[in-house]
């Protein structure tokens, strides 16, 4: 991932190590090629963001039965936990 964003190998180490705080501008590009918002990045009780992501992005192209029924299978998935 370092070397994809033009950095040397150990760019992302010092940054998760705590020793390095990248730009905002390299903070958005690393978003950008996790597939995850700014938001998602740093909110801890989403497992996983770019699957999140995608789902929604998906939600998007739904016209209005297909959402209701995709929330209707939603709540019902939820009932069984």
């Amino acid at each position: 991932m370092s070397t994809d964003m033009g950095h040397s190998k150990s760019y992302i180490q010092g940054i998760s190590s705590g020793r390095a705080m990248p730009s905002m501008a390299e903070f958005l590009y690393l978003c950008e090629y996790l597939a995850v918002t700014p938001r998602d990045f740093f909110d801890a009780e989403i497992d996983n963001p770019a699957l999140l992501q995608q789902g929604i992005d998906g939600l998007k192209a739904l016209n209005e039965d297909d959402l209701k029924l995709i929330v209707s299978n939603i709540n019902r998935l939820r009932k069984k936990e």
